[in-house]
């Protein structure tokens, strides 16, 4: 029986439609009506108790009864509605995954510069040609093998040369003759008159055999100098960069345009070559027209000089990277 929130205190008579049962058992239960109000009392039922006299009152206001949860059935619909959802995105989070492992698997097949996006940028290096140790007279030693005690380079000069990397111009002038470059050339990378006497001074001395050269400039302007200076021995060579040409902080004899020149430490400790001791130089600022650097290399029997400079500054990076390779070479 549901009852009546809008009128609770007027309940409606309820018939009883049990089989066997008639009008007789319906029974009005409002206060003044039936039976016992005209004094009697039906057969076989007892009277009730006599019901105190209760003023009138006015019927309480009816609460606001706060919204119910929903029933049972909708809260089913919704939790459905939810875990389809739930379903479709798990799907949708599988298929994601399956098309994203198969791009890595393409990405990974791929070289860096072919995937958009993701080319790496060129850190300032240059491109040489592939470059190989020159063969050795037969049964001649390395510059650096136990045998070879002198230190002696048995390969062409010539041909220990750093080649001219890919886009830049070689320089005609440091060609020589047969490939070969006059002292006087070399004498003239220095920019004092007296430096380049005394120096010139030096080599004789210290009995330099050949100079071997080679040059070029690359399209930003970069202007690349190496010199290899080969005497008798290592020992001579050893002498000559410790006791005439390098201190520690500065080299002895100035070169054109750089007057001001300190250590270059720069260079990663993992770029230094085996057996190749390096002297590196770079222009403090505030520089001149252009900055020079420059590295002196102790290999064996050779004595090589590497210079670059470049108007508004020299990298560093293809610096470094044309002394390390000449290292090598020399190795």
């Amino acid at each position: 029986m549901t009852e009546n929130l809008a009128n609770p205190v007027a309940p409606e008579a309820v018939v009883d439609d049990t089989p066997g049962t008639g009008p007789e058992t319906v029974v009005d239960e409002t206060p003044g009506t039936g039976p016992e109000a005209a004094g009697g009392t039906a057969a076989g039922a007892q009277a009730p108790a006599p019901v105190p006299d209760v003023p009138a009152q006015a019927p309480a206001p009816v609460p606001d009864i706060p919204a119910e949860a929903p029933p049972a059935a909708p809260r089913v619909k919704k939790d459905r509605r939810v875990l389809r959802a739930v379903l479709r995105w798990t799907a949708a989070t599988v298929a994601f995954a399956t098309v994203g492992a198969g791009a890595a698997y393409g990405i990974t097949q791929m070289r860096r510069t072919d995937v958009p996006g993701l080319a790496t940028a060129s850190d300032g290096r240059w491109d040489y040609p592939e470059i190989e140790l020159p063969p050795l007279p037969s049964g001649s030693p390395r510059p650096f093998a136990e045998a070879n005690k002198a230190g002696v380079h048995y390969a062409d000069l010539r041909k220990l040369l750093l080649p001219v990397p890919e886009g830049a111009k070689a320089d005609k002038d440091l060609r020589g003759t047969d490939g070969w470059l006059p002292k006087a050339d070399f004498l003239d990378a220095y920019a004092s008159k007296d430096d380049r006497d005394r120096l010139g001074g030096l080599l004789t001395d210290y009995a330099l055999r050949h100079i071997a050269a080679r040059g070029w400039t690359t399209p930003d302007g970069t202007r690349t100098r190496i010199y290899l200076l080969r005497f008798d021995t290592a020992t001579i060579v050893d002498a000559l960069q410790q006791d005439e040409l390098t201190n520690w902080d500065s080299p002895q004899f100035a070169l054109r345009g750089a007057a001001d020149v300190h250590s270059d430490g720069g260079f990663p400790e993992a770029s230094q070559v085996d057996n190749i001791p390096r002297y590196a130089y770079t222009e403090a600022k505030p520089y001149g027209a252009e900055q020079v650097r420059q590295a002196y290399l102790v290999a064996g029997d050779t004595l090589a000089l590497v210079v670059q400079s470049r108007k508004g500054g020299a990298a560093k990076i293809p610096f470094q990277q044309t002394v390390v390779l000449q290292s090598q070479l020399l190795g």
